[in-house]
């Protein structure tokens, strides 16, 4: 295998991670609200019209590998990574409940699970999106050179 092929299968392998990251989000997701029967709230909603989208974008760029598949993701990674960072704040109190869409219905600042005293459904999100945003940076540099 020569330096280009071995390259390309990393590139190949880093979206195969962001894909795989994507449809654990997702799967997650639909088991909380669907098995554990939790609401979602509104922001839950939001970062969940980001993510799912992602399973198919990258799904479609990585048979065969895709370098557009970049700037399909990137708008959706980055809008909910922004998201799932509001609402994380929301959560920790930093910001004020009453400015946000979620005054009616299910409240945005509730925590169905809270582990470890910070690992919340929003902080999954956010983590999950962080790790997406760094595979999709990191690809988009190694696709530069």
């Amino acid at each position: 295998m020569n330096i280009s092929e071995k390259s390309d299968a990393n590139n190949w392998n880093i979206l195969f991670v962001a894909w795989l990251i994507s449809i654990i989000a997702t799967l997650g997701s639909l088991f909380f609200s669907e098995v554990m029967e939790y609401p979602p709230c509104t922001f839950c909603w939001y970062q969940r019209i980001l993510m799912y989208p992602l399973v198919f974008i990258f799904l479609v760029g990585l048979f065969p590998f895709d370098r557009g598949v970049l700037k399909y993701a990137f708008p959706f990674v980055i809008l909910g990574w922004l998201v799932s960072l509001y609402h994380n704040l929301l959560q920790m109190d930093i910001i004020a409940e009453s400015t946000t869409p979620c005054a009616m219905g299910i409240p945005c600042s509730a925590k169905y699970i809270d582990i470890f005293g910070f690992l919340t459904i929003p902080m999954l999100s956010f983590i999950a999106f962080s790790i997406i945003l760094i595979l999709l940076i990191l690809l988009k540099r190694r696709l530069a050179k």
